[in-house]
């Protein structure tokens, strides 16, 4: 029994200076871009935004809460790592919006509001959202989707021109 015990922890110990020594190589796969620096903090308050706003989109179909989470969620954390899904989010839940689908629909209770959340700004907002989605994030697994949603909308949003 004693040989036995001897041999588990000689082999849990090989395994885990393997382990360490795999890590120190390179062979390990690399995580987020190593240059920016990251809030670990941050990180896990923007995955837990982006976690209720993923619920908000597929599962209650609740697009104008989704996009608002959204909204806010690219604006705080524009290096958030998942920052592309953010900008599918909500740049679908705002096409949806403004084609009327989903359980809940954009508040018009006010003058501004009605103005802000009516159907043309919705699309152009989503149009912007999915634009700067399909122009900087190339190798994001929301592209495809993204421009298929473009087509729809007349193609991404004409990029900006800087006045002197």
């Amino acid at each position: 029994m004693r040989r036995f015990t001897l041999t588990i922890c000689g082999l849990a110990l090989s395994l885990g200076l393997a382990a360490g020594a795999r890590a120190q190589s390179g062979s390990v796969p690399a995580g987020p871009d190593p240059s920016v620096a990251r809030d670990v903090e941050s990180e896990k308050a923007a995955m837990h935004e982006l976690e209720v706003a993923r619920h908000y989109f597929k599962n209650k179909k609740a697009y104008y809460a989704a996009f608002k989470r959204c909204e806010e969620l690219a604006a705080g954390y524009p290096e958030f790592y998942k920052i592309d899904e953010v900008l599918y989010i909500a740049g679908m839940s705002s096409l949806y919006l403004s084609e009327g689908k989903g359980k809940q629909k954009a508040p018009d209770s006010t003058p501004e509001k009605k103005e802000e959340f009516s159907p043309e700004n919705m699309r152009e907002s989503a149009r912007d959202y999915l634009t700067h989605l399909v122009n900087d994030y190339p190798k994001s697994n929301f592209r495809k989707e993204a421009q298929e949603a473009l087509a729809g909308l007349g193609g991404p949003a004409p990029k900006e021109t800087k006045q002197q």
